[in-house]
């Protein structure tokens, strides 16, 4: 089947998610994030794209992001080749980590623009990962209260107000506004799996019980724990308690 053609606007202007094959993480370490950020900084003087938000989310990350001198498809494409290449060497792994293509939505006016940002930065919030969305490490929100990095701040902040003070306290009021807005929301994942069923998911492919996986020749180890760590509703934790693997050797499969 053909792809569509990805729709194009006026303001050149796009949010954009990127998430991991089977939604597996593609940042588990502070190092992964900190890449991933300097691979947006380097890029970003070669395709002279604008970034007005992102948030790097452990499996997935979100762009709002304005096509420079190339293709957004192409600088696109450079990000994550990159980063992949990277990753595959950091983790001793071969293969795709994101999922198909990068999904997009164009931003064609300045009230969904600001309704974009404020979801990128709450996405932490939402997701019941910090209380405070200050105190997330891997969003741009800082960026806008302290000091700029790869993110363009004046574009946003013009429009809360000329003077950067006033500017700034009320993105604040903005940012941590209750809300139920929805912009490209991530497909829901399954039910967590039971010990049980995972068990017997293990026993039936593979014929072997999880319990003794440990005294399994080594290629069975990793064929076992690399279906485990890529099957949804499963996770590291739960496969390191059933199999008594650290999450770590689980990780590095």
């Amino acid at each position: 089947m053909p792809r569509v053609a990805r729709t194009k606007n006026k303001s050149k202007i796009y949010h954009l998610m990127i998430r991991g094959i089977n939604q597996q993480n593609i940042f588990s370490l502070d190092e992964d994030y900190e890449k991933f950020i300097a691979i947006l900084a380097k890029y970003h003087k070669k395709s002279e794209y604008e970034i007005y938000a992102y948030c790097l989310m452990g499996n997935h990350a979100h762009l709002l992001i304005k096509e420079g001198k190339e293709t957004l498809s192409h600088a696109m494409k450079r990000i994550g080749t990159s980063y992949v290449s990277w990753y595959n060497w950091q983790y001793n792994r071969k293969g795709h980590l994101f999922q198909d293509r990068y999904k997009s939505e164009p931003v064609e006016d300045d009230v969904y623009f600001l309704t974009v940002l404020r979801y990128i930065h709450q996405n932490p919030l939402k997701a019941g990962l910090t209380k405070d969305i200050a105190s997330y490490r891997w969003s741009s929100y800082n960026e806008y209260i302290n000091q700029p990095k790869i993110v363009n701040i004046e574009f946003a902040l013009k429009m809360f107000h000329q003077e950067r003070d006033k500017a700034i306290e009320r993105f604040k009021r903005f940012n941590q506004e209750p809300n139920h807005d929805q912009c490209l929301e991530m497909p829901t994942k399954r039910e967590t799996l039971s010990d049980k069923e995972v068990r017997h998911l293990v026993l039936s492919k593979y014929r072997i019980e999880l319990a003794t996986l440990q005294n399994a020749p080594t290629i069975i180890q990793d064929k076992v724990l690399k279906y485990l760590k890529e099957l949804d509703g499963c996770s590291l934790r739960q496969v390191a308690r059933l199999t008594g693997f650290t999450v770590n050797k689980i990780f590095k499969v």
